[in-house]
């Protein structure tokens, strides 16, 4: 990943939420020196990793086994700047965005119902009110558990670009920071907290 120092996320914390908060990820590696990638749910873990699944009937996983690399994208808010924002010319176009490239070792686990139930509890947190299990949807989550299979990714990089217009004077800083309230209101928050 191409990063730049004033791209920098200001405090390792804004990389942990970010992937907190967009955890459908896209996870790489290659198979048989062929790019393969895979969108599915991935979480931070315990110190230093990260936990996800995916579907038994993708055979992205089977790669999985010999504890290949992988790369992990979280990708956060994003979204085009026009020019007509800035109110000067000359003017250029951009793009925002902020996203966590994460690699490490992948290893596949045994269990898929502690990842699963954790990715749950994940996404419900999100939402009020949240979902609970009845007995009969429990019984439904297990008999659906032998199709999903559990990885950890082991880190050993972690590489992030908050490019969200901080490189712009105060006047047009704000103009753009209004437009993104606007239009794209999650990323105008995270300007507002990088």
């Amino acid at each position: 990943m191409w990063t730049a120092p004033r791209y920098a996320a200001g405090d390792p914390a804004h990389e942990a939420d970010l992937i907190r908060e967009n955890p459908f990820a896209l996870v790489v590696s290659t198979v048989d020196g062929v790019p393969v990638a895979t969108h599915t749910p991935v979480l931070l873990g315990e110190e230093g990793t990260l936990v996800g699944h995916m579907a038994r009937a993708n055979p992205h996983w089977r790669s999985f086994a010999s504890g290949p690399e992988v790369l992990v994208v979280f990708s956060g808010p994003h979204g085009y700047v026009s020019p007509t924002v800035y109110g000067t010319d000359p003017a250029v176009p951009t793009w925002d965005y902020a996203a966590v490239h994460v690699t490490g070792r992948v290893e596949l686990l045994d269990d898929a119902l502690e990842v699963v139930e954790a990715t749950v509890a994940a996404a419900e947190s999100l939402r009020s009110p949240s979902w609970e299990p009845t007995p009969a949807s429990r019984e439904r989550f297990r008999a659906l558990l032998p199709g999903v299979v559990a990885f950890r990714v082991h880190v050993r990089t972690q590489q992030s670009v908050f490019k969200l217009s901080q490189d712009i004077d105060a006047e047009r800083y704000a103009r753009v920071r209004a437009s993104a309230a606007a239009e794209n209101p999650r990323l105008a928050e995270l300007m507002d907290r990088s």
